[in-house]
């Protein structure tokens, strides 16, 4: 089981000053990871997207972050693809770049940036997202398999050229896809490369997931592989807030949570903005129950249609509460088939303190108790 950390860098009251502090509040959860033992921290890449994400250029905060450490490793979680957003062979040159700047400690997951405000402000065409996407992991797979990276696709047609500098890691970084779905899932175990679970499901859901996913590793053909390196991991998003006050901790993370949710609500949707106020006392877990319930009648009254994971994002079951609340979540995840757990803490409405306690909690006492419990050496 491996831990890793994922940054949004979402905050409440966007001020630029707000702004400022958040993006430095992340990189210190960051360095504070390392010393305590995480295995990795992601960062994703949205644009234009207030409140919900500010992360804008991930490889600049892990660059960053790199320098701030020595050990941990850094993730994309994700590039986007789509050719406006960010060309494959800038995407391989900047990836290889801080691969070797960081002593080999990059992981590259994929992604499509599909919201309209995204699209929209970069020129995307939502209809080529996917097949952009497919080609550029492609060109990533290829860039440094021979001396020159030489291109002729049904998008591209790139002449030979070196892709400098060459990476530390060879190939190339591991290279992992964003999923949420069964068709996203069977894409990435088609692909050869790790899935990245960035939904709100519980264990439960996170073991059909599973299925899914080992289910299309074990019917490929190996045919649509984007590289000779196969990367067969499975990592789940676990929502967390830990504090000695298992009261404060749930109310903490679901109110965090409750916002997280209305955002996304509001950019792949069409919500209000967030609810950014946070109540002294006030019962969190109701009012993120009342939050999907209200999702549901503005989706219903708009006659948008209502799936299964529609109010997924307002589940409050998650690793909230002590340690040994946490330690009992992540052995469900564990059972589900979760081969690393990415923790979400840093949401709009968490204070700093909550955050900085949480990673010391995880280090402290999950995570050892998932190292410590493997078997003499494993």
């Amino acid at each position: 089981m491996q831990f890793s950390m994922i940054f949004e860098a979402q905050l409440a009251d966007p001020t630029a000053e707000h702004e400022r502090q958040v993006l430095h509040d992340c990189v210190e959860q960051a360095v504070h990871a390392e010393e305590v033992g995480f295995d990795r921290v992601w960062a994703v890449e949205h644009h234009s997207l207030r409140w919900y994400a500010h992360m804008s250029a991930p490889e600049i905060f892990l660059t960053y972050v790199a320098a701030r450490t020595g050990r941990i490793r850094l993730g994309h979680g994700v590039v986007c693809l789509p050719f406006n957003f960010n060309h494959p062979a800038r995407v391989a040159e900047r990836a290889a770049m801080l691969d070797v700047l960081s002593g080999g400690r990059l992981d590259v997951g994929a992604g499509r940036g599909a919201t309209r405000q995204e699209t929209s402000l970069c020129g995307v065409d939502p209809e080529r997202t996917y097949a952009e996407m497919d080609e550029a992991l492609r060109i990533l797979g290829a860039a440094w398999q021979d001396d020159e990276l030489e291109w002729h696709g049904e998008l591209l047609d790139i002449p030979p050229h070196p892709i400098l500098p060459r990476p530390v890691q060879t190939p190339h970084p591991p290279l992992f896809l964003a999923c949420s779905r069964r068709d996203t899932l069977k894409l990435a175990a088609d692909y050869g490369v790790g899935a990245l679970v960035l939904g709100f499901a519980g264990p439960d859901q996170i073991a059909e997931m599973r299925e899914v996913y080992d289910a299309a590793i074990a019917a490929r053909t190996g045919e649509r592989f984007v590289s000779t390196a196969v990367n067969d991991h499975f990592a789940a998003l676990c929502p967390t807030i830990v504090l000695d006050d298992r009261a404060e901790a749930v109310r903490i993370g679901a109110r965090g949570q409750r916002f997280f949710a209305q955002s996304i609500a509001h950019w792949y949707g069409t919500a209000p903005p967030p609810d950014e106020a946070v109540l002294p006392g006030e019962d969190e877990v109701r009012a993120i129950r009342d939050a999907a319930e209200q999702q549901l009648a503005y989706l219903h009254e708009a006659k948008i249609p209502v799936g299964s994971n529609t109010t997924a994002t307002f589940r409050a079951e998650q690793a909230y509460g002590t340690a040994e609340d946490a330690i009992a979540h992540v052995e469900r995840l564990a059972a589900a088939g979760a081969d690393e757990v990415m923790c979400l803490i840093q949401m709009g409405t968490v204070p700093q303190e909550a955050c900085l306690e949480t990673i010391r909690q995880w280090g402290a006492k999950v995570i050892p108790h998932f190292r410590d419990a493997r078997p003499a050496g494993g």
